[in-house]
């Protein structure tokens, strides 16, 4: 066991379509099926579902790496200079350090799974929830929240490029 994780204690079940939902974005949002408390602080797994235009704007984590697996549509992935789009069961690590972004690259909503590790990414996205739901959710809170997190926004040189090709909206500050 790595420093800072515990064996989890209980099991967990998460039956299809269970998970408490939420917005982080215009366009994306979060549903969570496995916290930190729930794997020991090892990896916190949520789904994303992306509306056709849903953006993450580039970011880089400090603290985690990220597993995305697609279940439909088709998402668009940035890491550094790597660009690729993936259909349902395409797989990409973006690991710490690397400024990365995702949206949806097609014509129709897309799901993806992502699997963090170690946990306690989750808790920023619960926050943003509930910014979200109180209607407080402006793109300078969200990048005030995600400082905090060690994840902080980031502006590549690329991200233009990306947005014009897959027609993609920034959410405004």
């Amino acid at each position: 066991m790595s420093a800072g994780t515990v064996a989890a204690t209980t099991v967990k079940v998460v039956q299809p379509g269970e998970g408490r939902r939420g917005g982080l974005m215009p366009g994306v949002g979060v549903i969570f099926k496995i916290d930190g408390v729930d794997s020991g602080g090892a990896l916190a797994v949520v789904e994303h579902p992306f509306e056709v235009g849903g953006l993450v704007p580039p970011h880089v984590h400090h603290r985690e790496d990220e597993i995305s697996i697609v279940l439909e549509g088709e998402i668009g992935f940035r890491s550094e200079d790597k660009e690729i789009v993936l259909g349902p069961g395409g797989y990409i690590v973006k690991p710490r350090g690397e400024v990365h972004a995702m949206w949806n690259a097609g014509p129709t909503p897309a799901r993806m799974i992502e699997i963090i590790s170690p946990a306690g990414l989750e808790e920023l996205f619960r926050t943003v929830v509930g910014l979200t739901e109180r209607g407080e959710a402006e793109m300078s809170k969200i990048v005030e929240l995600a400082n905090r997190y060690e994840v902080p926004i980031a502006e590549p040189e690329w991200f233009a490029d990306v947005i014009q090709r897959y027609q993609l909206s920034m959410p405004t500050p």
